[in-house]
């Protein structure tokens, strides 16, 4: 089965699961893994890799509307190149930095491949939730999509140095922080901005709709997108963006633009579900047509 599947066969069995990260006595936890052949292409630098990974798990902590707090990661290589692994714990260092989080060490081991598994802590009394959608509530997301997906393309036409640029993103925990205030949903968009709406709707037990004109593009992905399909395809499906994905009343938006330090743009709005389907697909529809439920698996 996939993940996606194994997550719904283990969901009877642990009922506090299923938000970005799993919050035990105001204590926000998360945890990651990342593999070199089907996370980080060739040419990701060990640096990178470090700033991604911590930052993978450190955006869970933002999608919660929590204080990061620490990390730590395991480091498992072919061996411990001594330039590599100093690289690596910089960039775990320097993401964890730029969230007022401190990066406190980890675990070394032998692997077949470059695999990293990651966990972020942090604090909240009062955590956001995927569940609390309600009808008339605006759907915003942070920052820019497709950045990843412009990235990969870089490594794919060789030029390493801007596809590592483009992988190295801040995770969201100021702007998280700020739509905690407000935001009655909130989960970050790894999975992809169409996959996350689906899971939103489907959490909240609402419907959600948007215009794919209102969804802020990253500047790479107007560079490099062929069409506008093409620009849908990397903004919406691709996923591995970081971005948050949140619901809030309209009268809210004012406050939480001016609270947070990344842009917030209003991409749509939640509305009614009729639940015409147990899938989610048809609950979410961009310019009046459904949009597939469809986004980043790992292990694909």
């Amino acid at each position: 089965m996939d993940e996606r599947a194994a997550l719904r066969l283990l969901a009877a069995d642990l009922p506090s699961a299923g938000d970005d990260a799993a919050v035990v006595d105001d204590l926000v936890l998360t945890t990651d893994m990342l593999h070199e052949t089907t996370d980080f292409p060739e040419g990701t630098t060990r640096y990178t890799a470090g700033w991604r990974a911590v930052g993978a798990s450190l955006s869970d902590v933002a999608a919660m509307g929590a204080e990061a707090t620490a990390a730590v990661a395991v480091y498992a290589d072919r061996d411990f190149a001594e330039a590599d692994l100093r690289a690596f714990v910089r960039g775990a260092r320097e993401v964890c930095e730029a969230v007022d989080a401190e990066y406190v060490g980890g675990d070394l081991d032998d692997h077949a491949e470059f695999t990293t598994a990651t966990t972020a802590v942090g604090r909240t009394d009062d955590p956001v939730l995927r569940s609390g959608a309600e009808s008339g509530d605006l759907v915003v997301v942070t920052g820019t999509l497709g950045r990843s997906a412009a990235a990969l393309r870089h490594f794919e036409q060789g030029d390493t140095e801007r596809g590592n640029d483009l992988f190295r993103f801040t995770p969201r925990v100021d702007a998280g922080r700020a739509l905690a205030e407000s935001a009655t949903a909130m989960m970050d968009s790894s999975d992809g901005l169409a996959r996350s709406l689906h899971q939103l709707a489907e959490a909240s037990d609402c419907a959600i709709e948007f215009e794919w004109d209102a969804l802020p593009a990253d500047e790479s992905v107007e560079t490099l997108a062929e069409s506008e399909s093409d620009r849908r395809e990397m903004t919406a499906f691709f996923g591995e963006d970081f971005e948050l994905v949140a619901t809030l009343p309209e009268s809210a938006l004012p406050a939480v633009r001016a609270a947070s330090p990344t842009a917030i743009s209003v991409i749509g709005r939640a509305i009614d579900s009729d639940g015409d389907s147990e899938t989610g697909v048809g609950r979410v529809v961009a310019d009046g047509a459904p949009v597939p439920d469809r986004g980043y698996t790992h292990g694909e």
